[in-house]
């Protein structure tokens, strides 16, 4: 069964295409429970407009699915909290200038 941070390391994987960064360290990935070998991630996007929700589901299920154990995936996109630039990491805030 994979640990918290496996389904992190994973979830790295999955990139903004706009911003060219992880959903990890972009603050987009609110939280991730593992409970035997299904992996639920709830997760939302920077604006409640974009487009690219269906491909994160997608990407979430590949990129966790993979890991050893792992027998099904649950991604569930929410606006609430919504997201702000405050949540990203101190590496994603500098590589986008704030």
């Amino acid at each position: 069964m994979p640990s918290v941070d496996d389904v992190n390391e994973a979830l790295a994987n999955v990139i903004d295409p706009e911003l060219g960064l992880d959903f990890v360290e972009l603050g987009l990935i609110y939280d991730v429970e593992v409970d035997s070998g299904t992996v639920n991630v709830t997760f939302t996007l920077t604006s409640p407009g974009c487009p690219i929700g269906p491909q994160v589901t997608d990407q979430i299920k590949e990129f966790v699915g993979e890991l050893d154990g792992v027998e099904d995936v649950n991604a569930t996109m929410t606006f609430s909290p919504p997201w702000t630039p405050d949540l990203m990491s101190e590496d994603a805030k500098f590589a986008l200038g704030y």
